[in-house]
């Protein structure tokens, strides 16, 4: 960080920032689409804060870069020089790589901006730029810039903001894929009549498929990644690939060429979540040359998840936080008050398991609660 006015913290003025910050999370209830929470906090930022504009990147599924997403204020367009920023790249690549934030009021003197006459032009002197980081991993940046130095009480507000959109972005992220996925699988019911070393010889059609064991049935999920980890492996120079069909699970195993920085953490993220699901597990060997060896393994029968009981009183308001509505639209759609329209999300939170409301949606929209 520089250029930060290090006086005591007002409380009076650090309140108030802290009472938008917490208008700007209540939008974003029940909103489970990456984009469009973004958009939100850009847009709330520019709207409650003052500030001249704000943008959010999220990182791309593969890593290797950040990918605009929402933008308000003096700039709305999402297409322009920075739509795509390379991990590392810029100021806001580097915050991305190493999580750490940056902050400036005296923008147009700063050694890294590439058109300091834009900043000047614009009056803009004050810029922070911070991580969204969730467990340690980074999912995006904030960018704001303001024709005014930023206070430190502003700072402070902030960093509690990029904290809770952290978590609902990937939340939203982990929900979308998921939603994805399930429609896919809508459309694959005929793939299971189709041998899938078969399907997985057409798409690894520059080399050939070694095939161990017995094929076997499996369900259409499992099915599903199988295939979406073929296509990964023909996208990223597949030399080997074998299926092998053991007594208990189904392995499928392959043998890459990655770019630096690429693991297989990385180039899987979209499948992570699902193999989870269904008690799979992915592991890696790096060799030299980066060369890594990726294991599949799907069991054939997945454990039974524990049913959560919610109450039906419970599924209603979870049903309309899911469709977007606020305590108090819930309380008067359902004659209740505000008090219990959060005691009743308070007791749905806690038997779903969640940390926030939004985990609690997509857990209940995971067990068919919510529609």
């Amino acid at each position: 960080m520089s250029n930060v006015d290090h006086a005591l913290i007002n409380p009076t003025r650090l309140l108030l920032e802290l009472q938008n910050v917490d208008r700007l999370n209540q939008s974003l209830s029940g909103c489970l689409e990456p984009q469009a929470l973004a958009a939100k906090i850009t847009d709330g930022l520019v709207d409650l804060f003052g500030c001249s504009f704000a943008r959010i990147w999220l990182v791309e599924s593969d890593g290797t870069a950040l990918r605009l997403v929402a933008s308000a204020g003096l700039y709305t367009r999402l297409n322009g020089d920075f739509a795509r920023v390379p991990m590392g790249a810029y100021k806001v690549g580097r915050i991305a790589q190493h999580g750490i934030p940056f902050l400036s009021n005296q923008l147009a003197a700063e050694s890294w901006v590439k058109d300091r006459q834009w900043a000047i032009d614009n009056q803009i002197c004050g810029f922070v730029g911070l991580p969204l980081m969730v467990r340690g991993e980074t999912i995006g940046v904030l960018a704001v810039f303001s024709r005014h130095p930023l206070a430190q009480e502003f700072l402070e507000a902030l960093n509690i903001l990029c904290s809770s959109v952290s978590v609902a972005v990937q939340n939203a992220q982990i929900y979308q894929q998921q939603s994805q996925l399930r429609s896919q699988l809508q459309n694959a019911d005929l793939l299971i009549n189709i041998p899938l070393s078969e399907q997985i010889s057409n798409i690894l059609s520059n080399l050939r498929l070694i095939l161990v064991g017995t094929e076997r049935s499996l369900n259409i999920s499992g099915t599903y990644i199988l295939l979406k980890a073929a296509e990964i492996f023909k996208t990223h120079n597949c030399s080997y690939c074998r299926l092998t069909y053991s007594n208990k699970c189904l392995d499928l195993e392959a043998m890459l060429v990655l770019e630096a920085n690429l693991t297989a953490e990385t180039i899987f993220r979209e499948l992570v979540v699902a193999i989870s699901s269904l008690d799979g597990t992915l592991q890696s060997n790096i060799y030299d040359d980066n060369i890594i060896q990726i294991k599949l393994s799907l069991p054939y029968v997945t454990k039974a998840k524990p049913q959560i009981n919610l109450s039906h009183r419970e599924q209603e308001v979870i049903q309309l936080l899911a469709a977007g509505m606020r305590d108090r639209e819930i309380a008067q759609k359902l004659f209740i008050s505000d008090r219990t329209v959060k005691f009743h999300i308070s007791n749905a939170v806690h038997k779903l398991q969640a940390r926030t409301r939004i985990q609690a949606i997509h857990q209940a929209y995971s067990q068919g609660y919510v529609t």
